[in-house]
């Protein structure tokens, strides 16, 4: 494992943050970018994913489900915290450094945020991990992330890539009259949603000018804000 660090500001009485990261998968990307908007302070821990490192005992000390995010609390209020989720991340990460608020301002905001951001995990990104994970050679009996086996499915990739072009059609609806995917200001859910757009390329599969112009012009709108490009 890898390891460097951030220089950003960090909030009060935080402990020293550490992000367990693969710079290739989506699902750590989703932590680093809601780090970066906050301008939260940490150190990065690279995991090598193609090499098998989560399944390693090394890492396995450190987050048993063998899986990418995990960030990890030192000092502080919060000393020992653990958590190895993009929900849990989530949460502890806008609540304790409620500037920016990513998960909405508002209690209609806040369940507007929650429901997009779950569509963009649902629809898109497990879209895609379905058509990845069941099709790809390299991942033959590894159809799920995690420390347990599973064989592949071939038909479930078929499945994914429709999936997937159903979720581009949504947001392209859904973006239509809309700068952001579920509030009037940035949140999680566009988060959630560039790194599913952006991952569909794994599967060969892309948003279409003709048939996406309003996905099309958000994600380029998206690409102008620093944190992006990470």
């Amino acid at each position: 494992m890898s390891q460097a660090a951030t220089n950003t500001a960090g909030g009060p009485g935080a402990g020293h943050v550490t992000l367990y990261d693969c710079a290739t998968a989506p699902s750590p990307r989703r932590a680093r970018l809601l780090l970066a908007e906050k301008g939260v302070a940490h150190a990065t821990v690279q995991v090598d994913l193609r090499s098998g490192e989560q399944l390693g005992e090394a890492y396995r000390r450190i987050n048993p489900q063998c899986t990418v995010p995990a960030l990890k609390v030192d000092g502080g209020a919060d000393d020992g915290l653990l958590l190895t989720d993009n929900a849990a991340i989530a949460a502890y990460v806008d609540a304790r450094w409620p500037e920016p608020p990513l998960l909405g301002r508002t209690p209609a905001e806040r369940a507007e945020v929650a429901s997009w951001h779950w569509r963009a995990e649902f629809e898109g990104l497990m879209a895609i991990a379905e058509a990845l994970r069941n099709s790809s050679p390299a991942m033959a009996g590894r159809a799920l992330p995690g420390p347990v086996d599973y064989p592949q499915i071939p038909a479930l990739a078929e499945r994914g890539i429709a999936r997937l072009q159903q979720f581009f059609h949504t947001l392209d609806a859904r973006l239509a009259e809309r700068e952001f995917i579920a509030t009037p200001h940035f949140s999680i859910a566009d988060i959630g949603a560039v790194v599913a757009v952006d991952f569909a390329r794994v599967v060969k599969q892309k948003p279409d000018p003709q048939r996406h112009p309003h996905l099309l012009r958000w994600r380029a709108a998206m690409a102008l804000r620093p944190a992006m490009a990470l």
